[in-house]
């Protein structure tokens, strides 16, 4: 997969939104974990992948790169 440019201003606007929500959603769940309401041994892992996901996903809307449309599938942005 060559990392050219592959989505235009709309897509990025996605990507970067979607990515600052999911990181924002991780960061509050995280908050949530270390106060003792959301359950340590359940959400951690959610937690932590949102956080994740949020950051490619502002990389690729950086980058302008998007994996799935490099794998070949089209998406509707």
């Amino acid at each position: 997969m060559s990392r050219v440019c592959n989505i235009d201003a709309k897509g990025r606007v996605v990507r970067l939104m979607t990515g600052v929500m999911a990181v924002t959603g991780g960061l509050v769940m995280a908050l949530l974990i270390t106060q003792n309401v959301l359950s340590a041994e359940v959400y951690w892992i959610p937690a932590i992948g949102s956080i994740a996901g949020g950051m490619f996903a502002i990389w690729e809307a950086r980058a302008g790169w998007c994996v799935v449309r490099a794998m070949g599938i089209r998406t509707p942005i």
